[in-house]
């Protein structure tokens, strides 16, 4: 398949400064973030339904509006992961007709990292980094090692020392170089930012984080694409640095604008920790400046105390007509199991604060049981199992005979032998 891109460029958010393409997340003179500027007019005949119908079952069916190098052949299937009519969990909280949009089945690594890294790293290759890395709560190290591996890239990752150990295990078994930081995110990010001047190594969400955040907007492409080219009434989405949120609701716009969609007010949730809740704070507060948190939460993948994109998200989310919320992490192991038992999806913490604060949302009247609503599941339970000891105990194990498995099951009934006798009296 020929991937034809449309003409874009770094730009910056304040002073409106074009850079070109290089690996550059800030301006120079304003020290604002860049972002990805596309020339729309030029994409009307490359960004078609047609044409996107035509393309592979990934991401790269929207290479069109992808900051992906000319001529670079992507054969990874990252992406274009299930929209789930949640019934089951709609009845339980009062929304007749929820969605959840599931990562945690995303190719190759189980989060909706591996969407943004796709696109850094074919940036990487480009701007002729031979060494990758990231500073990383563990779903992102995850997909750095794992893709840096296929590419033949070496892969430096930095994480917090207290990282969840299937997410270490998860980035090691792919031979990256993992540092473990003494510190919690934000020491691990402003190091990492440190390094990207002093080394010359790919750092997919420092140098190279303007490339990066644009993959989040294929989870917005197939939302829409997925529900028969219709946007959403309402997004839930969990929060950590901010982007995701703010790229979701880019791509809407940029579908409005081709055309490829009616327009229509979505309104944006952001879901957070409230171990870890600066957007959320600054929302409820009606406040465009984030105050940095010390975070303390079982949702790791959310705990980031001082956002980039904080700023930016809150004002997104007001102007939206939308809400953030954050809860307890009794509440977000709740919404794990909930969203388990009654979707069968299992999600990791992250998930839990989304699924949970979807149930707030409905339950404080913020949306409406008959609005058409996505809540995003952004990873996979089985990295974060560790949320979850103690809650299930495994029960003793039983004869293989038919009489004591009746038993047991009895037993498990809470139904007693004078209970039966009584009954086969009556």
């Amino acid at each position: 398949m020929n991937y034809s891109c449309s003409r874009y460029e770094l730009k910056c958010n304040e002073c409106g400064k074009r850079f070109g393409n290089q690996p550059l997340s800030a301006c120079p003179d304003c020290l604002a973030p860049l972002e990805i500027a596309y020339d729309l007019e030029a994409a009307r005949d490359l960004f078609t339904k047609e044409n996107i119908a035509a393309g592979p079952a990934n991401i790269w069916r929207y290479a069109a509006l992808l900051p992906i190098p000319e001529g670079f052949q992507p054969d990874l299937p990252v992406g274009f992961t299930p929209l789930v009519r949640a019934r089951n969990l709609g009845k339980r909280i009062g929304a007749a007709n929820l969605y959840v949009k599931n990562d945690a089945v995303c190719f190759p690594t189980l989060s909706f990292k591996d969407r943004v890294v796709s696109v850094a790293l074919a940036n990487a290759q480009k701007f002729g980094f031979d060494i990758v890395g990231c500073s990383s709560t563990g779903n992102l190290a995850n997909s750095v090692a794992a893709q840096a591996a296929r590419l033949g890239l070496k892969a430096t990752i930095l994480v917090p020392a207290d990282l969840e150990p299937a997410k270490i295990l998860n980035t090691l078994v792919y031979g990256a170089r993992l540092v473990r930081i003494d510190g919690n995110y934000d020491h691990v990010n402003r190091l990492c930012t440190q390094i990207a001047d002093e080394y010359s190594w790919g750092l997919v969400n420092v140098n190279l984080r303007p490339y990066y955040a644009e993959g989040s907007k294929t989870v917005g492409y197939e939302i829409a694409e997925q529900l028969g080219w219709r946007l959403p009434d309402n997004v839930v989405v969990p929060m950590a640095g901010g982007s995701l949120i703010r790229k979701i609701r880019k791509a809407f716009n940029e579908l409005i604008y081709l055309g490829l969609v009616e327009e229509k007010p979505v309104r944006f949730f952001g879901a957070q920790a409230s171990g870890c809740s600066p957007i959320s704070v600054a929302v409820k507060e009606g406040t465009d400046g984030i105050e940095p948190q010390r975070p303390n939460t079982i949702a790791r993948s959310l705990a980031i105390g001082n956002p980039a994109d904080g700023p930016a998200a809150a004002k997104m989310i007001r102007s939206s007509g939308g809400w953030a919320e954050d809860v307890s992490d009794v509440e977000i192991v709740s919404g794990i199991q909930e969203l388990a038992e009654t979707e069968g999806i299992f999600t990791e913490t992250a998930g839990g604060v989304t699924t949970a604060v979807t149930a707030r949302l409905y339950a404080d009247g913020r949306i409406s049981a008959n609005e058409t609503t996505v809540t995003c599941i952004t990873g996979n339970g089985l990295k974060t199992t560790d949320a979850l000891i103690g809650r299930y105990q495994q029960e003793r194990a039983v004869r293989p005979r038919l009489a004591d498995f009746d038993a047991y099951l009895r037993e498990l009934d809470g139904i007693t032998e004078l209970e039966l006798t009584t009954a086969g009296a009556l």
